[in-house]
C-alpha cells in the first residue's frame, strides 16, 4: 500500500499544489486560459499522438473492449439520469448533469498520466480508446437529452451537425485520429520533431492536474448537495465495477486493457461537467461541488483501487 500511495501521491500533490495556490494568490479564473489552451489544444494532444503513433496497428482494433467500457459508461449515466429524475420530478436537464457527473470521469486531464505511471507503457492504447468513445458519447448525450428536456437551440440536424463537429475538432480526437493514422503507416518523425512532441506530451499532466486544482479552488464549495448521496457511490465505486463485469461478459482481455480501463472509470467526475451546466444554465454549483467532493475522495477510492489491482485481489476476467 505505502508503495502504491508513493506512486500516485504525486498526482494528487499537483492537484494540491495547484488548490493551495489558487486560495493564496487570488487571480481570477480567467487567469487560466492561456494555460488551458496550452493543455487542451497543445500538451494533451501530443502526448495521446506520441502514445499511439508509436502502437502496433494489431492493437488498435479492438471492438469488444471499446463496446464493453463504452456501454458500462452508458449503464452508469443512465443509472444516474433516473435517480435524479426521481429526486427532481422530471427535471430533465438537471437530471442530465447529475447523470454526466456520475459517469463523465476526469479521463482528459488525470487518466493518461495516472494510467501510464500505475500500469506502463501498455496502458497507452486502451486510455486513448476509451477516451475518444466516452468523450464521444457525452458529446451525443448532452446535447440530446437537453433537446428532449425542452432547451433545442436549433432544429435537429443543428444539433446533430453541433454533435459532430464537437466530436471531429475535438483537439485531443484529432490527435487520436492522426496517431492512428502515423501508426498504420509507420511514419517515423524526425529526431528533432519526435523530441519537440516529447517535450510537449511530458508537460501534458503536470499543467493539467496544476490547473485543474487551481480551478477547484476558485469554486469554493458553499454546501454539499444532497444529490452526491448517488452521484459519488456511482462514479468511484459503481463505474470501474461495471466496466470490469462487461469486459467479462464481452470476453477475454490483456490484464492491463481492464486495469486501464478500471482505472479510467473510477475518476473524479470531469471539469467538463462543470463546463455543460454553465453552457445550459443548469445545477451549476452543484456540478462543481460534485467535481470538488469525488476528486476529494477519489485520493482514497484510486489509491485503494491501485492497491487491489497490484495485490491481484482484483484478476482481470471476473468470470474465469
Amino acid at each position: 500500500m505505502i508503495a502504491i500511495v508513493g506512486l500516485i501521491s504525486p498526482f494528487f500533490g499537483l492537484i494540491a499544489l495547484g488548490f493551495g495556490a489558487g486560495r493564496i494568490v487570488r487571480h481570477p479564473v480567467e487567469g487560466l486560459t492561456w494555460l488551458n489552451v496550452f493543455i487542451i489544444y497543445i500538451a494533451l494532444p501530443a502526448l495521446f499522438f506520441q502514445l499511439l503513433a508509436k502502437t502496433p496497428v494489431g492493437k488498435l482494433a479492438s471492438p469488444g473492449f471499446v463496446t464493453a467500457t463504452t456501454i458500462a459508461t452508458f449503464v452508469i449515466f443512465a443509472a444516474g439520469f433516473a435517480f435524479a429524475m426521481i429526486r427532481s420530478r422530471g427535471d430533465v436537464p438537471a437530471a442530465t448533469v447529475q447523470g454526466l457527473a456520475s459517469a463523465y470521469g476526469n479521463i482528459g486531464y488525470m487518466g493518461p498520466g495516472l494510467a501510464l505511471v500505475a500500469l506502463g507503457p501498455e496502458a497507452a492504447v486502451p486510455v486513448a480508446l476509451i477516451f475518444c468513445f466516452d468523450n464521444t458519447l457525452h458529446f451525443v448525450m448532452a446535447p440530446l437529452m437537453m433537446a428532449l428536456g425542452g432547451d433545442r437551440r436549433g432544429t435537429v440536424l443543428q444539433i446533430a451537425g453541433g454533435v459532430l463537429v464537437r466530436i471531429f475538432t475535438h483537439p485531443f480526437i484529432i490527435a487520436t485520429i492522426v496517431g492512428v493514422t502515423a501508426a498504420i503507416f509507420h511514419v517515423v518523425l524526425p529526431d528533432p520533431v519526435d523530441r519537440f512532441l516529447q517535450l510537449l506530451a511530458n508537460a501534458a499532466a503536470p499543467c493539467a492536474l496544476f490547473a485543474m486544482g487551481v480551478t477547484l479552488a476558485l469554486r469554493p464549495l458553499k454546501r454539499v448537495p444532497p444529490e452526491l448521496s448517488f452521484i459519488v457511490p456511482l462514479k468511484l465505486v459503481v463505474h470501474p465495477l461495471a466496466v470490469w463485469l462487461m469486459l467479462g461478459l464481452f470476453g477475454s482481455f490483456d490484464p492491463v486493457w481492464v486495469q486501464s480501463a478500471m482505472l479510467l472509470a473510477s475518476l473524479p467526475t470531469a471539469t467538463n461537467v462543470f463546463v455543460i451546466a454553465q453552457q445550459y444554465g443548469v445545477w451549476v454549483e452543484r456540478a462543481s461541488a460534485s467535481v470538488l467532493v469525488t476528486t476529494v475522495l477519489s485520493v482514497g477510492t484510486v489509491t485503494l483501487l491501485l492497491y487491489l489491482i497490484a495485490s491481484g485481489a482484483i484478476p482481470a476476467d471476473p468470470f474465469p
